[in-house]
């Protein structure tokens, strides 16, 4: 067994005072108790993953806005770029120490490595790609997808804690222009934060493959409608995902899987399976779910389903799915099977 994590912020928790190459109970930083660290990965047979760059927009006159080297002032694009290329070149430094791979873009070849894991960079939210023209170099750097935007709105789309059902909340005319040359390149779209209005612009614009890299079922979480749920993807959204050859990962924080979770309380096991399988129905197979686990994304441990607090306990979602029939070649696709075969363009 071993697996393919289509999300984890790494580079991200560096900057928030992890100490990424320590055991976890060693590591220190922001969101404890602590689920992912290198050495964690390796114990759990992560062997594959996308490490996000994850910069956030604040607005410097509000006393409760975030505050750190991945922030920038809103609009700001030269501080995007610096927030988000500090993270870019810590996964360069990694690759160059051997602790990492570099993983292709989509359909290129991949380079034989030692290294334990193999990471993509997924841009989560576009500010800092100055222009599209800029793109070549976050690509000659490693970024192999995106997502043009995340809760906010971006200079290039809305992100899904925008009001979707306002025009001006989809895709900007810069956005409009990222997604031409993104496809030229061969980038990935990434649909796990765009709102709705983006996503349905999106696939006017493109035909392109995409991926939802951390997204969870909509139709499961409660009113669909909800400004809330729009951090899910509908049904209509996961089918079309599958029909361009795309792959939906699992996002394991528990107010993602379970509605209404008490504080305090971790989400089941079994709601794991339920957006899982009711992905399967949606698609009519197993070939377009995977993991994206989001672990440590602003959360710790204690925010992940119940018994899973490292990688090494991610099993207990495939014994449950074990238990409800699936073979070994479904439980592979989830695994590991269906992001590598997406990456590889088969």
């Amino acid at each position: 067994m071993h697996w393919f994590d289509a999300h984890l912020d790494l580079a991200y928790l560096a900057e928030n005072g992890r100490d990424m190459h320590a055991e976890l109970n060693d590591c220190r930083g922001r969101y404890q108790p602590a689920a992912v660290t290198l050495p964690s990965l390796r114990d759990g047979h992560v062997t594959a993953c996308l490490g996000t760059v994850f910069t956030e927009a604040i607005d410097p006159v509000k006393a409760d806005s975030e505050s750190g080297a991945f922030t920038y002032p809103f609009g700001d694009a030269d501080a995007a770029y610096r927030a988000g290329m500090r993270q870019l070149l810590l996964y360069r430094a990694w690759r160059d120490a051997g602790l990492i791979a570099r993983m292709p873009l989509r359909g290129r070849p991949t380079e034989p490595s030692n290294a334990p894991l193999r990471l993509g960079v997924l841009v989560e939210c576009a500010d800092p790609i100055t222009s599209p023209d800029d793109l070549d170099q976050w690509v000659d750097l490693g970024v192999v997808a995106i997502g043009m935007a995340w809760w906010h709105q971006s200079r290039y789309a809305g992100g899904n804690g925008t009001d979707h059902t306002k025009p001006g909340n989809g895709l900007t005319k810069l956005g409009r222009e990222l997604i031409k040359r993104m496809d030229e390149l061969g980038v990935v779209h990434d649909l796990s934060h765009l709102s709705q209005r983006s996503v349905d612009e999106l696939f006017e614009a493109t035909d392109a493959v995409v991926m939802a890299s951390h997204s969870n079922c909509r139709a499961l979480m409660g009113n669909p409608d909800s400004q809330s749920n729009q951090r899910h993807q509908s049904d209509e959204t996961i089918k079309e995902i599958a029909r361009r050859g795309g792959v939906i990962g699992l996002n394991l924080l528990g107010d993602f899987i379970t509605p209404n979770l008490k504080k305090g309380q971790r989400a089941p096991i079994d709601d794991c399976v339920r957006h899982i399988e009711h992905i399967c129905e949606l698609t009519g197979s197993t070939r377009h779910i995977g993991l994206g686990s989001d672990m440590d994304g602003g959360f710790g441990a204690d925010g992940l389903p119940e018994g899973i607090n490292t990688p090494s306990d991610l099993t207990l979602i495939t014994d449950a799915l074990i238990a409800k029939g699936w073979g070994d070649d479904d439980i592979a696709n989830f695994s590991h099977a269906n992001w590598e075969r997406f990456w590889r363009a088969e």
